[in-house]
Parts: C-alpha cells; sequence; structure tokens
C-alpha cells in the first residue's frame, strides 16, 4: 500500500484530518486499538499528496513515493483523434472548429476517425454544424451541471469516456477554460501533455504525434513527442489552424453519454458569470487589429487607436508593456503572454517588434507598422512600414477611413 497508519503510533489526534484536502481520512473508535481511536483512509478519496505526512505530530502516517504505474496497458488499442469542444452559453467557440479541421488532416495520415467530444446542456441543435465541420463521430453529455465550464464535472466525464473509448490523440483549444481542463485530465490518466501548440504534424515512421510550440521566449521551436502513453494530449492556440469549409452533406454518428450525478459533483458553486463588458471587437476573432504598445505614451492615448478601430470595424490589441502599465486590460494583449491572433490586417503602432510579441502576431496576413524608430525589429516583419510620429498618421487614417469603407 502507498499509503498507511502506523496503528501504534496513531492516537486519533485527528490532524491529519484536518489537514486532508480530500476528506480522505476519518477516525475509528474500536476496542483493541492502543489509543481506542484511530485514523483510516479511503484510498478511494486519497489523492497521495501528502498533505497529512507532516500534520501527523506522531509520524503515524507511512507514505511511499511510487511511481504510478501507466494506465494504458498495450498502445495499440488507442485509436482516433478526438476534438474537446468548447462552448459558452450554449455556444460552440471557433477554436473547436479550427480543431476539427487540423483533426482530419492529421487523422487522414493515421486513416482514422474524428471525434468531437461535446459536454454541456440543451446542446444537440450544434451537433449537425460540428459533424459539416469534420467530426466523424459526435460523443455528447448533457446534464444541468454541464451547462456552464466547471473543472470537477467536465474533469470527471472525460476522464471516464477517455478510460472507455481510448483515443490515440486528444486537442483541446489553449484558452482559459481548455488550459484548465485538459491538465487536470493528463494528470487523471497519466497521459502528456504539450501546452500552447503552433504546429501538429504526425511523424511518417513512427506513426505518433508531433507538437510544435515556442520555446526559450519564443527564439527556437520545440518538437514535443509523447511515445510511451496515450492518448497524446495537445492544446492549441486560437487562430493558429484554419478551419473547414462548412459541408451539410458529410454525415456523423451521435454518440449518447449518461453517467451518475456522483460524476457531475463539484466541491465549487458556481454563482455568476461576469464578463468583460467591450465596446469594440473582441482580437480573437477580429479580421483587423490595431494594436498599441509604449509607444502610445498613455492610456488616454489609446481612444485614438479605437477611434481608428470603430471606423474599420476592428478590435483593439495591445503590447505587454501597454498592459503592465495599466493602459489596457490583459484580454486586449496579444503576444506570447496574451492571445495569438491571426488576422487579415494588423496595425502595430508604437510597438517596437520584441519577440514575445511577435509571437502573438506574426500569422497576420497584412502587417502595418508605426513606428517613428527606423531601427524597430517590428519593420523586419511589417508588409508595410510607415516611419512617421503615430500620432500625426493615426488621426488621418481615422479621417481617410471614415470618409469611404474599407474594403473586406
Amino acid at each position: 500500500m502507498p499509503i498507511q497508519i502506523i496503528q501504534e503510533k496513531c492516537t486519533g489526534c485527528t490532524l491529519c484530518v484536518k489537514a486532508c484536502p480530500f476528506g480522505a481520512i476519518s477516525i475509528i473508535e474500536k476496542k483493541g486499538l492502543p489509543a481506542g481511536r484511530q485514523a483510516i483512509i479511503d484510498l478511494d478519496k486519497c489523492n497521495l499528496c501528502g498533505a497529512c505526512v507532516p500534520a501527523c505530530k506522531l509520524k503515524a502516517v507511512l507514505l511511499e513515493k511510487v511511481e504510478k504505474a501507466a494506465p494504458n496497458p498495450s498502445l495499440k488499442d488507442y485509436k482516433g483523434i478526438w476534438v474537446f469542444i468548447e462552448q459558452k452559453k450554449g455556444k460552440v467557440q471557433s477554436v473547436s472548429y479550427e480543431l476539427l479541421g487540423k483533426a482530419q488532416e492529421l487523422a487522414k495520415k493515421l486513416n482514422s476517425a474524428v471525434s468531437a467530444v461535446f459536454l454541456g446542456n440543451d446542446i444537440e441543435d450544434q451537433i449537425d454544424e460540428l459533424i459539416w465541420r469534420g467530426a466523424d463521430n459526435v460523443y455528447i453529455v448533457q446534464a444541468p451541471e454541464l451547462a456552464n465550464f466547471q473543472d470537477e464535472p467536465y474533469t470527471n466525464v472525460l476522464v471516464k469516456l477517455i478510460e472507455k473509448y481510448k483515443p490515440e490523440i486528444f486537442l483541446c483549444g489553449a484558452t482559459a477554460i481548455g488550459r484548465s481542463l485538459v491538465s487536470r485530465v493528463a494528470v487523471k490518466i497519466n497521459a502528456g501533455l504539450t501546452a500552447d501548440c503552433t504546429g501538429l504534424d504526425i511523424d511518417p515512421e513512427k506513426k505518433i504525434l508531433l507538437q510544435t510550440r515556442p520555446a526559450f521566449g519564443g527564439n527556437i521551436m520545440a518538437t514535443i513527442i509523447s511515445p510511451n502513453h496515450r492518448p497524446q494530449m495537445a492544446t492549441v492556440r486560437h487562430k493558429v489552424m484554419q478551419p473547414l469549409p462548412v459541408d451539410k452533406h458529410r454525415k456523423g454518428k451521435i454518440i449518447k453519454e449518461v453517467f451518475s450525478n456522483t460524476i457531475y459533483a463539484s466541491r465549487a458553486k458556481l454563482l455568476d458569470i461576469v464578463e468583460e463588458v467591450e465596446s469594440l471587437v473582441n482580437i480573437a476573432e477580429a479580421d483587423i487589429i490595431v494594436s498599441g504598445g509604449r509607444g502610445m505614451g498613455g492610456p488616454e492615448n489609446f481612444k485614438l487607436l479605437e477611434e481608428l478601430a470603430h471606423a474599420l470595424g476592428a478590435a483593439v490589441g495591445a503590447s505587454r508593456a501597454a498592459v503592465d502599465s495599466g493602459w489596457m486590460p490583459y484580454s486586449h494583449q496579444v503576444g506570447q503572454t496574451g492571445r495569438t491572433v491571426a488576422p487579415k490586417i494588423y496595425f502595430a503602432c508604437g510597438i517596437s517588434g520584441q519577440i514575445q510579441h511577435l509571437v502573438g502576431m506574426q500569422s497576420s496576413k497584412i502587417i502595418i507598422a508605426i513606428n517613428k524608430d527606423p531601427d524597430a525589429p517590428i519593420f523586419k516583419v511589417a508588409t508595410y512600414g510607415i516611419i512617421a510620429d503615430l500620432f500625426q498618421i493615426i488621426p488621418a487614417l481615422t479621417k481617410a477611413f471614415k470618409q469611404r469603407r474599407f474594403p473586406s
């Protein structure tokens, strides 16, 4: 047993009970015990976290550090590519469609199927769209407790589905929801996980997933593999992959699963969802982004960018320097530690072009840089560069675009 209570030392003092975050320890009273009472551990609840060990003053808790055995007895039992379908208020998020498109590309190299895993409540009206966008199968689990994302019930459901159906690859968006969820799932099933991937491919010989992501501040691109565990798990940034065109002739299989209420249980209670009120377009979805950096000089000058964005129907972004200075909220940050974007047009205003920022926007189709420093690194990636005072150029652009409709 990896953890046990040493009967001769335990006095039933309850210190370990208070220290256990999983409620796995209780006290029993029984004749014949050295102290008449003793702690016992429910191994089904115990997570082997070790919190009880230092709490016990008498050193009556023995925890052996053992490596978990791999839960996958045979890698050949695992087939297919799964995509977690992220939804908010019952609406599928676009990153899921992007992943379905990439999954179809990977599936052709593995000769396997693509499955969407869809959790929520009253969401059946969107199943057809998932199939039209690339899903060969849709695993759907509906319950009132799944209407909004919560870590524990979503994790429990996904673990049960993975254990039952054994997918070879599991993909998820590198969003706030995806990052919180898939890391928990990976720990539960003892699988590897590569976060924030910008590229996915299949090794032609070994037929394993090649997961590429920026490393060392974006200075190199690392390709990571998970050869010994299944599923191979990766999160992918929004706007990195391209969704497939809608094909209403596609057919797919729907698999409905139902679980007991205990699977949906959560120690956290969702009280309310408060969304940031944005007057402009969300940068993750925008075709045009107007971003400002340290060169904007202060928060009041971002009004110039907002006016230009209104004229273009664009979103307003910001560099990390501008966000760290408190000029713009974090939700507008573009870069390695913010959002990865790939709009049709990206305006970089007063942004020098450090590598951390470039990682988040260099996939933009057209990059227009406005900076008075001719040696700014941003000009090396810019499609068009304007070396001038942005406080003169931006109002002039806004006036020009207001006078005529900007082409889409």
